[in-house]
């Protein structure tokens, strides 16, 4: 099925102080189900039924899962005389939600060749002329409604950054290595890599480092912000911290293959005892996309196979391959509050970096002349690993019902992100969000800032 080209939607406005109007609402609502759709574009129907891992939904899934947020969340619960579009669709695309009772294994989501990518596509058609209608009717909703509402733009945004990441995996376990962007885009992308990859050899376009210093004292932690968050960025707490520095940019590729060259995959001193086993056993020796080839180092991206630019963020670490980088660097990563109260200090906003709306799907470097005395790369490009693990604040109680699975259940075995990534939509960034993943993980754009 040709999709066409990748449209540009409009990017929803984050919400403001003031309720929204009806209009508002139904207009933030199309740009993001559009966005979802756009990202499938380029691909082919067989793209979007591949599962090669676990960690990874198929295309097809992720387009039906979050049109059943919407039916189940909203329609049947606010919508008189909502007719749902199947009556099976329900158990073939509940994420993990127990309270709604039973789904498909997450292992098996690949197995659903049917329903066909076309019938899902008039799912969402289905689901978004009912949704807009109720926001057209005269109903007056509740304060609860606006808040579902909100959470369903969200948790679509959530799942679009994982479409482009989980697209990303999905094509790189292809022998063809094919490109996700259309032919022109790339060819121009080809050529201006090949350009920054033949230039990168000179340190000179590598951005200088420094450790800029951040004041000790008790600061703040959470939403503090108007507008949405997610629950588990509540309640807002105090912290003590002592005085420690945070490094102005993220690690670059350059650095990190100077790791690689000085032997970090093979010196276990530098490694947590599990990182050290994950190497041994399944062979690490690079970041995830890496290929060593005659030429040199290449990186697999969204526009196919690429030559490494050596002045990127490097990506796709796992928090064990961050953490012996520090520690072979003579540093540390920061802890989640430690980040936090270093973003506001330097007054980060999202209104540079690379994100999900650009297109690029990939960290883009600092200029060489950047200013080192400026902290920047905090909001964008890539997520970057703390060392704390992701537990509720202080004060956190779960909601009642099948939205109280939403975070609360996760709160285990997993580390916190900061930053949001070149897979992250605008709107859906802010300092306080707190993102998450087990230890292992790499699929996500996951990069390196170092404190001490």
């Amino acid at each position: 099925m040709d999709f066409g080209n990748i449209p540009a939607p409009p990017a929803p406005a984050p919400l403001s102080g003031a309720a929204p109007s009806k209009a508002s609402l139904a207009s933030r609502y199309q740009a993001v189900r559009q966005q979802s759709v756009a990202l499938c574009a380029p691909l082919l129907p067989e793209d979007t039924v591949v599962q090669p891992t676990l960690d990874v939904s198929p295309p097809k899934w992720h387009l039906a899962h979050t049109t059943w947020f919407w039916e189940t969340f909203l329609l049947r619960e606010y919508a008189a005389g909502y007719q749902e579009f199947h009556p099976d669709y329900a158990y073939l695309f509940n994420s993990y939600y127990n309270s709604l009772g039973s789904r498909v294994n997450r292992a098996d989501r690949g197995t659903l060749s049917r329903p066909a990518l076309h019938e899902v596509l008039a799912y969402r058609a289905h689901v978004d002329a009912a949704l807009l209608a109720l926001l057209g009717s005269e109903k007056t909703f509740s304060p609860a409604f606006g808040k579902l509402l909100e959470l369903g733009l969200h948790h679509e945004q959530q799942h679009q950054e994982l479409l482009a990441t989980d697209i990303k995996y999905i094509l790189s376990t292809s022998p063809l290595a094919p490109a996700y962007l259309d032919a022109v885009l790339n060819k121009e992308l080809e050529t201006r890599t090949e350009k920054l990859a033949g230039e990168a050899n000179s340190p000179s376009l590598i951005p200088h480092s420094s450790f800029l210093p951040v004041p000790g004292g008790i600061y703040p932690i959470g939403m503090q912000e108007s507008g949405f968050c997610f629950d588990n960025e509540l309640p807002v707490h105090e912290v003590l911290l002592a005085p420690f520095e945070l490094q102005n940019r993220l690690i670059t590729n350059a650095e990190y293959l100077a790791f690689m060259e000085a032997g970090g995959y093979h010196d276990f001193r530098y490694w947590l005892g599990e990182g050290w086993d994950l190497v041994q056993q399944h062979s690490w020796e690079a970041p995830l996309y890496w290929l060593q080839k005659a030429d040199g180092w290449h990186r697999f991206t969204h526009h196919g196979l690429q030559p490494l630019n050596l002045a990127a963020p490097v990506t796709h670490v796992s928090f064990y391959e961050a953490d012996a980088y520090a520690n072979w660097a003579g540093a540390r990563l920061p802890t989640e509050p430690e980040w936090e109260a270093a973003a506001r200090h330097f007054g980060a906003t999202n209104a540079g970096g690379t994100w999900l709306e650009s297109s690029r799907f990939d960290p883009q470097p600092l200029p060489a002349d950047a200013d080192p005395t400026t902290c920047q790369q905090l909001l964008g490009e890539c997520w970057q690993w703390t060392y704390s693990a992701y537990h509720p604040y202080p004060g956190y109680r779960r909601a009642a019902g099948a939205l109280g699975e939403y975070n609360g259940k996760f709160m285990v075995n997993q580390l916190v992100l900061r930053g949001g990534s070149c897979a992250t939509p605008q709107s859906h960034s802010r300092i306080s969000y707190r993102n998450f993943f087990p230890a292992d993980k790499r699929w996500q754009f996951t990069g390196i800032r170092l404190a001490r």
